[in-house]
């Protein structure tokens, strides 16, 4: 694949970004992309590996190596059709997944994997740029009713696919408008929400119908969508949230991760809901968490004008540089730097939040910390211990909880349908054998977040477009949808 010695030849080169003081006073996206040429450059580095790895990295499984290879050789038309063979929505992953693919890389045994994100993302951008990207209606129609709750990147794989098979095809969203998190829980300078527009029109155009401020259990209940519909998809997100129940975690100030990114995103993209907007200019943030959501905190606050930002994380600082030896081709723990992080936050490691301070009238005014470690006991098992005596107060007047999610949200649908869930509070479905992604109930299904809990964006596609082919294979017997 690419040109046989173009990784010798070419020096690795990736997409860049507009200068912070620039970036961050809008939150619009500030990637700059690679021009044509470099990016023909960039996919003559995949070499002829023999075993592609970057297959293994790829959820989605993406036909890495062939794409490269159309790149290459300026084929972008084919480029776009293979790419979409196996992934719906290449603009989203080419811009928020972490690409576990570059991880796989062979040339990433010497830290110079091919540009695998920047490249996917340039080839659906030229896709849409010369209206090379149809939508895809059915010619034939089964006259099956497929319900699908959420409109998340499962959700919306899991709707696509199926439409396309024929089926007819109605997609519920609690929210006024569809993208799940996609839409409202990644801030608009990560992805541009039209794109989500973009791609909702394509999926309307072959038949899908959007419901949306329809949140199911209240405003349609879920007996209604078992007698109106001959399958269900449940691909809602995992948005229960991991609390933090310590002292002062009532006080005015602190909130919710989740709570605090949806507020302000409809509020970027001008909708208007109940969330209450924080605003956190002259104000000290505190981000207690260290993952994605924690970094989307840092980018909201730096751009809303936060006096500072600092994010805590319970876990040790990971290594400058992974062990290739020991980890490849599997995703590293290695120290990384998100674009928002890079802006201004301090971070701090190995630390655990003890109290919330109360400043006399009900509001946050600091926090209490202190220092951990992180040592093995007798049977192996890592044990968290405090360090005597590194306690430390930290002044916060808006703190943000971004420790991850636990399970999706029990009440109201899942409660209604009785549906039996895992011992993590995840709707219990497999993803193997003849009952893959079945619930406990007849002609209900379960994918995404809500079944594996919380994940990549990547996964939930895989999950959307795999249960599309298990309801489809429900319905008709056999399935042509690839899985």
């Amino acid at each position: 694949m690419g040109k046989v010695t173009g990784f010798k030849e070419i020096a690795r080169k990736e997409r860049t970004y507009a200068p912070i003081e620039t970036r961050v006073i809008n939150f619009k996206e500030f990637v700059i992309p690679l021009t044509d040429t470099e990016l023909s450059d960039q996919g003559a580095r995949c070499m002829d590996c023999g075993i592609p790895f970057c297959h293994k990295g790829c959820p989605v499984n993406n036909l890495i190596p062939d794409w490269n290879d159309l790149v290459y050789k300026n084929k972008w038309k084919e480029a776009v059709e293979v790419l979409h063979s196996t992934n719906n929505f290449p603009e989203v992953t080419g811009r928020i997944c972490p690409a576990p693919c570059q991880e796989s890389c062979t040339l990433n045994l010497d830290d110079v994997p091919v540009t695998i994100k920047s490249i996917e993302c340039a080839i659906v951008d030229k896709g849409f740029e010369n209206d090379w990207i149809k939508p895809e209606v059915a010619l034939i129609k089964t006259g099956q009713r497929v319900a699908v709750v959420g409109s998340g990147p499962a959700g919306l794989a899991a709707a696509q696919q199926l439409s396309r098979a024929g089926h007819r095809v109605v997609v519920f969203e609690k929210e006024p408008k569809v993208g799940g998190l996609m839409r409202f829980g990644i801030p608009d300078f990560k992805l541009d929400k039209s794109l989500l527009d973009r791609r909702a029109e394509q999926m309307v155009a072959e038949g899908v119908e959007f419901k949306t401020n329809t949140c199911v259990g209240t405003d349609v209940s879920t007996q209604e969508l078992l007698n109106n519909f001959d399958a269900i998809a449940l691909t809602g997100g995992s948005e229960k949230p991991r609390d933090l129940t310590i002292p002062g975690r009532d006080l005015n100030g602190v909130y919710f991760a989740m709570d605090y990114l949806k507020a302000n995103t409809k509020f970027v993209q001008g909708i208007h809901g109940e969330e209450h907007v924080v605003s956190v200019e002259g104000k000290h943030v505190v981000v207690i968490g260290g993952g994605d959501t924690g970094s989307d905190c840092i980018g909201t606050s730096t751009r809303n004008g936060a006096a500072s930002v600092t994010q805590l994380e319970i876990m040790p600082r990971p290594p400058e540089k992974e062990d290739k030896q020991l980890v490849w081709p599997d995703w590293p723990d290695k120290f990384r730097t998100s674009t928002s992080q890079e802006e201004g936050a301090v971070r701090k490691f190995s630390v655990s939040t003890k109290s919330f301070v109360d400043d006399g009238n009900g509001n946050v005014k600091a926090i209490i910390c202190v220092e951990v470690q992180w040592n093995k006991d007798e049977n192996g098992q890592w044990k968290l211990s405090e360090v005597e005596g590194s306690e430390f107060e930290l002044k916060a007047d808006v703190v943000t909880l971004a420790m991850g999610f636990v399970h999706p949200v029990h009440e109201n649908m899942i409660d209604s349908l009785g549906v039996e869930l895992d011992g993590r509070g995840n709707v219990k479905g497999d993803t193997e054998g003849k009952q893959a992604y079945y619930t406990s109930i007849d002609k209900v299904f379960a994918a995404g977040d809500m079944r594996r809990g919380q994940s990549l964006v990547v996964w939930a596609i895989r999950e959307g477009r795999q249960c599309a082919h298990a309801i489809d294979k429900y319905l008709m017997g056999s399935s042509v949808l690839p899985r």
